[in-house]
């Protein structure tokens, strides 16, 4: 008699822990031979605003840390991430009939991904930033700094390699994030949250949810405590829903302009032009002696 594999049920990551969602709600995701691969957590309107509490308090000691500390732990992720090649190119597999070598390939411009940015958290300040030129006996300084909780919505795939990239940028900069994961195949944004507890992430900075992204959709874009939203391509009518709910809150929505082959572009993705529309730019004047 054969036994029957037992279907792992992966959690919600909140707050720097993993949570069953309040809904009770599970999905049953479906490998390529109709079988089922893994249970999903469905979030709620109710799960994505206790992530939005949690990365709310975590933003003023994450942005308060230097960038090369910020760079320290983002390089971590891409440590742990590279560790677990394997597992992340299995799942990325188990919805999509893409051959081993190509999973790989994702998996390891997802971790080129992050050191990438890992690299920009000491520099972008001098790239982004400059001294103004004034008249009078003062010097005059603009400078960026993050501007609070970012919301990052993944593309449906390339599951991994797409999700790292808009999350890279925001934390980069010092925000935290609230992430959604792909609708297909949300494995390896679950995984990610494994990858986080080992990574020196502080609690509450980088929160992942899977289930339903039409589901939330309307809540993340009407939600005052959210500072901005980055989003992969979305279809006409959902965009035209986060377009119409942000604008009540004034919130920076970003869709990336990445498909097909191009999230595979490192320079492109990584870009200082993509991390500046998560800043604020703050200017400083201060009296010269001459």
């Amino acid at each position: 008699m054969s036994r029957l594999t037992v279907a792992k049920t992966y959690k919600l990551y909140i707050g720097g822990s993993f949570s069953r969602t309040e809904s009770g709600r599970s999905i049953a995701i479906e490998d390529m031979a109709g079988n089922t691969a893994a249970h999903m957590c469905h979030a709620s309107r109710k799960d994505f605003r206790e992530s939005v509490e949690f990365a709310t308090k975590a933003f003023p000691p994450w942005s308060g840390l230097t960038g090369y500390l910020r760079g320290q732990i983002l390089y971590r992720m891409a440590e742990m991430l590279e560790g677990r090649r394997e597992e992340f190119a299995a799942a990325i597999q188990v919805t999509d009939s893409i051959t081993p070598s190509i999973a790989r390939k994702e998996v390891d411009a997802a971790v080129d991904c992050l050191v990438r940015f890992a690299g920009w958290t000491d520099k972008l300040q001098q790239v982004l930033g400059c001294a103004n030129a004034v008249a009078g006996n003062f010097y005059n300084f603009t400078v960026p700094q993050p501007q609070g909780v970012t919301v990052v919505i993944a593309p449906e795939a390339p599951s991994l390699l797409g999700l790292v990239s808009l999350l890279g940028a925001p934390l980069c900069a010092g925000n935290t994030v609230v992430a959604l994961g792909s609708d297909s195949n949300p494995i390896p944004a679950a995984i990610l949250g494994e990858v986080c507890q080992t990574s020196d992430v502080p609690a509450g900075v980088l929160n992942i949810l899977t289930g339903s992204k039409a589901e939330l959709l309307e809540h993340v874009a009407t939600h005052r405590q959210v500072s901005g939203i980055y989003a992969a391509p979305l279809g006409k009518k959902d965009r035209a829903c986060i377009e119409r709910g942000a604008a009540d809150s004034m919130k920076r929505v970003r869709f990336a302009a990445f498909k097909g082959d191009g999230w595979y572009d490192g320079s492109a993705v990584s870009s200082p032009w993509n991390i500046e529309p998560f800043v604020e730019m703050k200017t400083i004047w201060h009296p010269s002696s001459c």
